[in-house]
């Protein structure tokens, strides 16, 4: 790998990170409804429209990071068709982060769009 490709992949994995988070908290927000991992990951994948942002192995560690910030309450039921599944909601908490998230996503993206697209600041 070159030094541009390590570069290209830190950039990706630290940006997927983020994004990640801000996504799955307003999934959960705009469901309305607890949700469990699998659904969630279907849930993106059918927004994604076959695109791989997010996959669903991706997403169980930004879940348990988002929980262990109070970000999301969960609850565990018994499934007596499999393993037990974590239920996750967004919490009072994360509404609140969420809503600043996405002030800072619109300013961030407003001004990295204007720098990066073509005629872009000055360009």
């Amino acid at each position: 790998m070159t030094s541009a490709e390590a570069h290209v992949k830190k950039f990706r994995k630290e940006l997927h990170s983020g994004i990640a988070a801000m996504v799955l908290l307003a999934l959960l927000e705009r469901t309305g409804e607890e949700m469990y991992g699998y659904q969630i990951a279907k849930e993106i994948g059918a927004k994604a429209g076959g695109a791989s942002f997010l996959k669903q192995g991706a997403i169980y560690p930004v879940l348990r990071s988002l929980h262990a910030a109070g970000l999301l309450s969960s609850r565990v039921e018994v499934s007596m068709s499999g393993p037990p599944r974590r239920y996750y909601a967004i919490s009072d908490l994360g509404r609140e982060a969420l809503g600043t998230w996405r002030e800072v996503w619109a300013d961030l993206r407003g001004f990295v769009d204007s720098l990066v697209e073509p005629g872009g600041a000055n360009g």
